[in-house]
């Protein structure tokens, strides 16, 4: 019984991941067409000047969307687990204005000051008109997180990721051909162009979902939103702040190193973070509301962390191995020969994201419990050590010092968050997940020398044996713990003799 209960849990974490990965992996690979195009029509220089555009898109949104799309998907699932339609319409309609009010916000704030960040960013106010530009796709970013947020709080997982699809292919219909026309004058547009296509794709779907006409008093409009704007504030924070030092650490390298370093930075962070992304994406979706709502017990907590660790680490461990052996290719493939100096910070980053699956499993667990000014000051830690890290280690590693920064960034912000946690709940990683770490840490830090100081061969070798040997491994766990019927009858008796392994129940079909 124990066993196929665990085999369900497992088997509910890998059901969740796949459906958003699989969405995840067309949207990222539209994105990659997207940069692809990007790095061959306009080099690094491009590349960097995408790369400085998106950060400051991003850092707006943080700072004028106040988190309310997260906290918004919070209260839409409580809503949504009472039962009461009348409510969840409520929220719902409280969050398209109040989403439609900082979109406004936060594109007067880019008109306002567009020619002080167009200085700061890119030492000029003469890109004054792109940053005002730019306005339009805060917006709509913002305003498509209202029915995002009704669609996730409403756990319509296969409608999320048909949204992310459909959003994916649009963007890439409609940015490419900016950039091909307008050259280096189609930046800003493809930006906006992708926000607008995502808005319309989120509106879509969000459509589907049916809900009464609601009418709003002015109290009742101000109460809603003031839960969602306290509730969004940790939210809020944490984007903010990874955005700012985003863009810190770019300015730091527009000035230390030049343009062409700041467009290899971006292109390393966007390749080491693809595979990554995909898993963190689906943690975000499916991990976090069901630990929310078992939050007020520790046991079952902190058991749902040790299991969705377990699956995120054999699921990221092989995927992290084999962009770092093959780093040079991919850097290639993916951008052009331009870009080779980009790969040794991207092999720093693929250590920096193995640290990062391990640690977010716990991170969520402060935040599930609502300890919002805990949140809040880890990280703010978390950018200052990365900011200061990256300050101090550009000057004497050059452009690799950025990602030996990322690293030194999650041992340091893994060991605090894995403290605090155990503070609140007792967590303790379980015997199994310490090996599961201790291995594919060693692993990668061992591809990761084998690449940097032997010649390219040998150490293409060294590496490709070790992720040989890690995907064997991980398949073999995953295969043991995914229900029996996910593997084709046909395939059993094979797959379970050449993996050694015997699946955990029976076949309950």
């Amino acid at each position: 019984m124990e066993a196929t209960r665990a085999e369900s849990r497992y088997g509910q974490i890998l059901r969740s991941t796949s459906l958003i990965g699989a969405s995840q992996i067309i949207n990222i690979a539209m994105s990659v067409v997207r940069l692809k195009v990007l790095a061959v029509l306009l080099g690094p220089a491009g590349v960097g000047l995408f790369g400085l555009y998106n950060v400051i898109t991003d850092l707006t949104v943080s700072l004028v969307g106040f988190g309310v799309q997260s906290s918004g998907v919070r209260q839409v699932a409580v809503a949504v687990s009472t039962g009461d339609v009348e409510k969840i319409a409520r929220i719902a309609k409280v969050l398209r204005l109040t989403s439609l009010i900082l979109g406004l916000l936060g594109a007067g704030v880019l008109l306002a000051f567009a020619a002080p960040i167009s200085a700061l960013s890119f030492g000029t106010e003469a890109r004054a008109s792109g940053v005002m530009l730019l306005g339009a796709a805060v917006l709509f970013r913002i305003f498509a997180g209202a029915p995002t947020a009704i669609i996730q709080g409403n756990r319509r997982v296969g409608d999320l990721a048909r949204m992310t699809v459909v959003g994916a292919v649009l963007n890439t219909v409609v940015a490419i051909p900016l950039v091909y026309f307008l050259g280096e004058a189609g930046v800003v547009p493809s930006l906006l162009a992708v926000a607008l296509t995502s808005w319309l794709a989120a509106q879509f779907y969000c459509r589907k979902i049916a809900l009464p006409a609601v009418r709003l008093d002015f109290s009742a409009f101000t109460h809603e939103t003031r839960l969602l704007l306290n509730l969004g504030f940790a939210f809020m924070a944490s984007a903010l702040l990874t955005t700012g030092s985003a863009f810190v650490i770019r300015i730091l390298i527009v000035q230390q190193l030049g343009v062409d370093a700041a467009g290899n930075y971006q292109a390393a962070w966007a390749l080491g973070g693809i595979y990554v992304g995909v898993i963190l994406q689906a943690m975000g979706t499916d991990f976090y509301p069901h630990l929310s709502a078992v939050s007020h017990d520790h046991a079952a907590s902190n058991q749902m962390v040790n299991e969705q660790s377990r699956i995120s680490i054999l699921l990221a461990g092989p995927g992290l191995l084999a962009t770092l052996a093959l780093s040079p290719l991919v850097m290639t493939v993916f951008y052009s020969h331009q870009f080779t100096e980009a790969v040794p910070i991207l092999r720093w980053f693929c250590l920096g994201m193995l640290l990062r699956v391990v640690a977010w499993p716990m991170g969520f667990v402060i935040v599930a419990k609502g300890r919002q000014q805990m949140f809040f000051w880890t990280e703010l830690a978390a950018a200052v050590v990365q900011v200061g890290l990256a300050w101090a280690l550009l000057s004497y590693a050059g452009l690799a010092g950025a990602g030996i920064a990322f690293v030194g960034l999650y041992v340091w912000h893994g060991g605090v968050i894995y403290l605090l946690v155990r503070r609140l709940t007792g967590f303790r990683f379980s015997r199994e997940n310490l090996v599961l770490i201790g291995m594919y840490v060693g692993l990668t830090c061992l591809v990761l020398l084998a690449v940097e100081l032997l010649p390219v061969w040998p150490g293409t070798l060294v590496a490709l044996v070790a992720t040989a040997l890690a995907s064997w491994f991980s398949l073999g766990q995953l295969v043991r713990l995914v229900p029996v019927h996910w593997v084709p009858s046909g395939l059993r008796p094979v797959v379970y003799f050449l993996l050694r392994h015997q699946p955990l129940a029976a076949d309950p079909r």
